[in-house]
């Protein structure tokens, strides 16, 4: 894990099941909670939230200014450090356009085809909001539904 210093930086580190996709300091994380954005600095009160779907967002230290998607999982902040578990995470140039919106257009048949069934309802809400996420991420505009 990245090491912090003395000047206010937190360690942040970005994993999935299957590769690290960040290891490095920032002075400052947004990120998606499961209940809405939330953002974390040095010194931050301890945390550990479950993640929806939106986008991480590194601010200054070795970081720069960097952005990844990320989808479910869990987060834990603490005062000097920042781990984030994501089910799904990828950088913007790695989100597939054209797989996001057939991920809309599924979302949409799932909706119009849940009749009475609420857990379907929740299926295609989720799956819309990755969807939607993923082409914001990519600077993707989504269609109207």
């Amino acid at each position: 894990m990245a090491d912090t210093n003395q000047s206010g930086l937190l360690a942040v580190r970005l994993v999935t099941s299957d590769r690290v996709l960040v290891d490095t300091t920032a002075e400052a994380v947004e990120l998606p909670s499961i209940s809405g954005y939330l953002e974390a600095l040095y010194g931050h009160a301890p945390l550990l939230s479950e993640l929806g779907a939106g986008e991480v967002r590194l601010h200054g230290g070795e970081s720069g200014n960097q952005k990844f998607f990320v989808a479910w999982g869990f987060v834990e902040v603490l005062p000097e450090r920042i781990t984030i578990l994501a089910e799904n995470a990828l950088r913007p140039d790695e989100i597939n356009v054209e797989a996001a919106r057939a991920e809309l257009a599924e979302a949409d048949k799932i909706r119009h085809e849940a009749g009475d069934d609420g857990s379907k309802y929740d299926e295609a809400n989720a799956l819309t909001r990755e969807a939607e996420e993923k082409l914001a991420s990519a600077g993707a505009a989504t269609a109207s539904h």
